[in-house]
């Protein structure tokens, strides 16, 4: 999308500069409307359709590269769509086309107003049709969100905000941890060093921390996606599944508490194009036996929760502060907050390669270390689902200033993800 058509998105359409191809051979209504409800026009999109480059108004310099990008349908914005690299557009090639909803002066004969900008009678709200593209004419009387007086538009946000996360967990799979289960303790707990920006997390804490056992010793951990899947290093695994068991809800590294579960190893999928010299594409699956006579791999435990998976390389930025876990060289699992650093190629120059993504200080007060790999690097986003957005995967020793640590950024392999676990196992509800 240009960003003059971007400017003129309410002078009555937009330009989206997509090829038009495949199964992607027309704009849908409910995409335009998506991709038109910008801060500035909440309107939406009245029709789609689609026109050839050259066919473009002339007096406008449209780009001559076309940005693709594929959004899920659940995003807030065009940040948090997957978007590739763009692609050379001329001539004939034909690129979609969105109408803008006008701004309307108010609804006739007390008609009911859709979010989207359109006007219906209002024998038409509550009738069991949804004639309002978001369906709000659909809303039963007791919901909330039902407008039935001027006044009850202005209200209490975080009230609202409060209901909409209530809401959310109930719906949600990923991404949310049990804080019931969170303060459970498992006997004394002695008092010691912390190491340096690390702390001694609760036994429950870190409901995805899992710890991937091989040949009975635990170097690495890993992060549950959900159903039968652990996201890890590459660098962690050995395309010998038998050898290696994955440990759930394990908080001290050699006693299993009672929520511990030990569950063997049907697969490992070591990406294809792991280099182990350059630590490129150090990212794998572990697909976990299923239960006897069952589909599931895992038992309904109140402190295994799943992380969810991130879908765009935008979601979080530099400077965004995020979480990891790990043993390291402890018997204890530990936590630590870390920054997401940018411009990491200043620090390891060619080394530092697509898929990468660097956290810590440059004052190397807090670091990933040995016994740390594979695990997660967590973010939370504004609604506070947390998402797995790195894989603990190398670094210039330990702590070392100005060599952050570096890790497998996830979102850049969410197609490569999807395709292995299948696509129920990645969607952001994790269903």
């Amino acid at each position: 999308m240009s960003a003059a058509a971007n400017k003129r998105l309410c002078a009555g359409r937009i330009y989206v500069l997509l090829p038009v191809s495949g199964q992607c051979d027309l704009l849908q209504k409910q995409d335009a409307h998506f991709l038109t409800l910008q801060p500035d026009l909440q309107r939406g999109a009245e029709k789609a359709s689609k026109i050839t480059y050259v066919s473009l108004d002339k007096t406008i310099k449209w780009p001559n590269e076309c940005m693709r990008v594929r959004c899920m349908g659940y995003e807030l914005s065009l940040a948090e769509c997957t978007i590739y690299k763009p692609e050379p557009i001329a001539g004939n090639a034909e690129v979609a086309v969105a109408k803008c909803y006008e701004e309307p002066k108010g609804c006739r004969d007390s008609g009911f107003h859709c979010k989207s900008g359109v006007c219906i009678p209002r024998h038409a709200v509550r009738d069991g049709i949804r004639d309002c593209l978001g369906g709000e004419d659909e809303l039963d009387e007791t919901d909330k969100a039902v407008v039935k007086k001027v006044e009850e538009l202005f209200s209490d946000p975080m009230s609202e905000i409060r209901e909409i996360r209530s809401s959310a967990e109930r719906q949600l799979q990923c991404g949310v941890p049990n804080k019931g289960n969170v303060y459970g303790q498992e006997g004394p707990r002695s008092r010691r060093k912390r190491l340096a920006g690390w702390k001694d997390t609760l036994p429950t804490q870190i409901q995805w921390q899992v710890a991937i056992q091989d040949e009975g010793l635990i170097h690495c951990g890993g992060a549950y996606l959900g159903g039968c899947w652990v996201l890890t290093a590459a660098h962690c695994v050995r395309p010998k599944p038998k050898s290696f068991r994955i440990k759930l809800s394990l908080w001290r590294k050699h006693r299993m508490q009672s929520t511990t579960e030990s569950i063997p190893v049907k697969n490992i999928i070591i990406h294809n194009e792991y280099n182990p010299k350059t630590y490129a594409n150090d990212i794998a699956l572990v697909q976990l036996e299923a239960l006897p006579l069952s589909d599931k791999c895992v038992q309904v435990n109140p402190a295994v929760r799943a992380v969810c998976v991130p879908w765009s390389t935008q979601q979080f930025q530099p400077n965004d502060t995020c979480t990891i876990s790990g043993w390291g060289k402890e018997t204890t699992l530990k936590w630590a907050n870390m920054t997401l650093i940018g411009n990491c190629e200043n620090y390891y120059k060619d080394r530092f390669l697509p898929g990468m993504e660097c956290a810590g200080d440059l004052e190397g007060k807090v670091d990933s270390c040995q016994g740390d790999s594979g695990g997660p690097l967590v973010c939370t986003d504004a609604s506070g689902l947390s998402y797995v957005w790195g894989i603990v995967s190398w670094g210039n020793k330990c702590s070392e200033p100005n060599y952050p640590g570096v890790y497998t950024k996830v979102a850049h392999y969410f197609d490569w993800i999807r395709f292995h676990t299948g696509w129920p196992a990645v969607t952001k509800y994790n269903q």
